[in-house]
């Protein structure tokens, strides 16, 4: 998972179950900037997600349709960031079907204006928040070996968990990626509970 600071790099996607959500976890203000609001996405935010992913110059794109699945199909495990109209922040997530109890956090994508304000973590914690994920106890993604940024969202977000941060290989650059990407390592934090979550959102 690649994260410069806009993003974590999306893997192919593994289609989970989707849950539904209360009316109430579809909008929360940010504790540390008001301006700034999170909500779960509907299928007409897949363009401005698109765009968002797209501006940062960094970022792995994959196609439009994609974003217009994951912000309608997967939308009880994903959110989005907004300042005013503007779309600032992107994260995918899923509950990978064998996996109950995981959420495997896909792509993180926060744009320039919202920088430097912990949202990416934020997102993560209001998805977290959901009653679609009342049972995970356990977060998971990938992150190549130089990525230092993405080591240090994902290091934070267990020390505020107060959990066991774990990593091993998972996806080798030549035996999956055909030498055409660094190896991505399986990074797992947990178990936690939804009170220790919770931290997540503070600022």
């Amino acid at each position: 998972m690649k994260f410069s600071f806009n993003k974590l790099t999306f893997l192919p996607m593994i289609y989970g179950n989707s849950a539904l959500f209360d009316a109430g976890a579809l909008y929360r203000q940010s504790i540390a900037n008001p301006e700034i609001a999170i909500r779960a996405p509907v299928s007409t935010d897949g363009a401005a997600v698109w765009s968002l992913i797209a501006a940062s110059g960094s970022l792995d794109t994959n196609s439009l349709y994609c974003n217009l699945l994951q912000a309608s199909h997967f939308a009880s495990t994903c959110a989005i960031a907004e300042m005013g109209d503007q779309v600032v922040g992107w994260v995918s997530a899923y509950i990978p079907p064998e996996e109950k109890d995981t959420l495997f956090v896909w792509q993180i994508c926060v744009g320039e204006a919202a920088r430097g304000q912990g949202l990416g973590r934020r997102l993560v914690g209001d998805v977290l928040a959901r009653p679609a994920c009342r049972g995970v106890e356990k977060l998971a993604c990938t992150i190549t070996h130089d990525n230092a940024p993405s080591w240090a969202l994902f290091t934070g977000i267990a020390r505020r968990l107060k959990a066991q941060l774990r990593q091993t290989e998972h996806f080798d650059r030549d035996a999956h990626f055909g030498g055409r990407h660094a190896s991505e390592y399986g990074v797992s934090i947990g178990p936690f509970n939804s009170e220790m979550a919770a931290a997540l959102t503070s600022a």
